[in-house]
């Protein structure tokens, strides 16, 4: 598919061919579902955790009587119904990591991606590691931008220019190409690539033209060869 290039001034300069198995597939919504589940439970630290009855401290002698006192009967005063006792369905540390196949976890970012192009919320802009290390430098480029709630900005590799211009702005986050996420995707309204980012990621999630061929495809064109074979 064919894309635009624009400048910091928001003027196209060219256009440029992106792979249509990144950016312009059907988005796979139940894995980008599952992809960014993954992602937030991976990310929990599952250090919660609370003192049962049998950690509280005291309540080792019954605090009175079975019967005759007119209350109701008591084993210790550590119980989870009473105040300063135990916790009877707390949380306790635990891991909350889950596993994802890398196949899924990338067709999940080729989802998103082609999701946000499809929706023109994808901006491919020439020349923005040139920007001057000043917020106000980056508020310009913005403003050269569509109108949207919120910018991702995908770096091919580290710009001290653009990471420093972005750092007091509001809504606006770079990441580095290599790191993209579903997560992050989703998250950011506009996604601003510069052009030398689109190497990277088509590198990393581009698929060759057998991996893209339908499986029915792949098992007719065996059968085929198979049956050609025992002819021979």
């Amino acid at each position: 598919m064919k894309h635009d290039v624009i400048d910091m001034k928001g003027k196209v300069v060219r256009s440029v061919d992106l792979d249509d198995s990144v950016w312009a597939i059907e988005p796979n919504v139940p894995v980008m579902h599952q992809a960014l589940v993954r992602q937030l439970a991976n990310a929990r630290h599952g250090t919660a955790d609370t003192k049962t009855r049998a950690q509280v401290r005291g309540g080792g002698r019954k605090p009175w009587r079975q019967k005759g006192t007119g209350r109701a009967r008591h084993g210790s005063i550590r119980s989870p119904i009473w105040v300063g006792g135990g916790v009877a369905f707390g949380p306790h540390p635990r891991k909350y990591t889950k596993r994802m196949p890398r196949k899924m976890r990338r067709l999940a970012v080729r989802s998103a991606l082609s999701a946000k192009a499809r929706d023109n919320r994808v901006a491919i802009v020439d020349g923005l590691e040139g920007v001057e290390a000043k917020t106000k430098a980056m508020i310009d480029v913005i403003a050269s931008l569509p109108e949207a709630r919120s910018y991702l900005i995908v770096l091919p590799e580290k710009t001290e220019s653009v990471e420093r211009s972005t750092g007091n702005i509001e809504n606006v986050s770079t990441i580095l190409a290599s790191y993209l996420n579903v997560r992050d995707l989703l998250k950011y309204d506009h996604i601003v690539v510069m052009k030398d980012s689109v190497t990277t990621i088509e590198g990393i999630l581009a698929l060759s033209a057998e991996q893209q061929e339908p499986s029915e495809w792949k098992k007719a064109r065996t059968a085929a060869a198979a049956e050609e074979s025992a002819h021979v």
